[in-house]
């Protein structure tokens, strides 16, 4: 046992604009991104302002990396250049490998009151892989199982393995655990990690404790090394993201919506986008 893992950096969110005007919460991105490898960008686009999402994200490239939003309320219109076109919402996940190239849109349109939210996750993908083929997975709520751990703990298994209950993401490259828990009022949950892979939660409502330290909504927290985790609710329900991942150790290029290895292989993306050659599969 190496005991649990003790807190090596909290965020919070900060707010800023992409696309063609969205209003969003940035968790973490480039300065962050070498610290929690092989994860790049998290960003909270949970809003019940439709004029700060409904510009939305129009036709742009990606290359190099996963995408994984998921829809806590409200819909996202997704196209791509693989023929994909569809809506995901409420509870629905996307997972898209970008690979060798793949150019999309994402539309978010809220719900009848004008809510939309939900969360965008970037995930590397190793030199071996970043120009593999690219693919594109639209997971419905319910096929994402949910089930009671231990006492008061209820968890959604997006990726991983839980008591046997296996989550509709599999064959990922970085092994991701992609979890939506929720701890009871005044409850623990305790959970095994892989001591070797990197580790986070995201705070999504209620108030609680790790590490002795107070969390709440809007709070991520990074761990250190250990092979388990340990968080508690207070005086109220405590919701929260769990993510971990195996980590690449690998020189990252980086600019806009394409992540390298190198600047060399960055340029080569840009100019091929320019000259009409980005697209290898379709």
């Amino acid at each position: 046992m190496q005991g649990a893992r003790k807190i090596k950096l909290m965020l919070t969110r900060q707010p800023t604009m992409e696309g063609a005007g969205v209003h969003l919460n940035r968790l973490f991105g480039h300065s962050e991104a070498p610290t929690l490898d092989p994860f790049l960008m998290l960003d909270d686009f949970s809003s019940d302002t439709p004029e700060h999402y409904l510009m939305g994200f129009p036709w742009h490239p990606h290359r190099g990396i996963e995408t994984i939003t998921y829809v806590l309320k409200g819909d996202v219109a997704h196209g791509d250049s693989l023929g994909n076109k569809g809506t995901i919402s409420s509870g629905d996940v996307q997972w898209m490998t970008a690979g060798s190239g793949i150019v999309h849109q994402e539309m978010p349109k809220g719900d009848a009151d004008g809510s939309m939210h939900g969360f965008q996750l970037w995930t590397n993908l190793p030199s071996s892989q970043k120009m593999m083929p690219p693919k594109y997975r639209d997971i419905k709520a319910g096929q994402v199982p949910e089930i009671l751990v231990q006492n008061g703990v209820n968890i959604k298994v997006i990726a991983g393995n839980i008591n046997g209950k296996k989550g509709p993401m599999d064959d990922i490259v970085i092994d991701p655990e992609f979890l939506d828990c929720t701890v009871a009022e005044g409850k623990t949950f305790v959970h095994a990690v892989n001591p070797s892979y990197t580790a986070f939660i995201y705070v999504i409502a209620g108030k609680g404790t790790t590490d002795g330290r107070p969390i709440e909504n809007g709070t991520l927290i990074l761990y250190g090394k250990g092979d388990h985790l340990s968080i508690q609710a207070t005086d109220e329900p405590l919701r929260f993201l769990l993510l971990s991942g195996r980590p690449l150790k690998q020189p990252v290029a980086w600019r806009g919506p394409i992540v390298m290895n190198t600047q060399e292989e960055l340029e080569t993306a840009f100019q091929e986008y320019q000259d009409g050659t980005f697209i290898k599969q379709k």
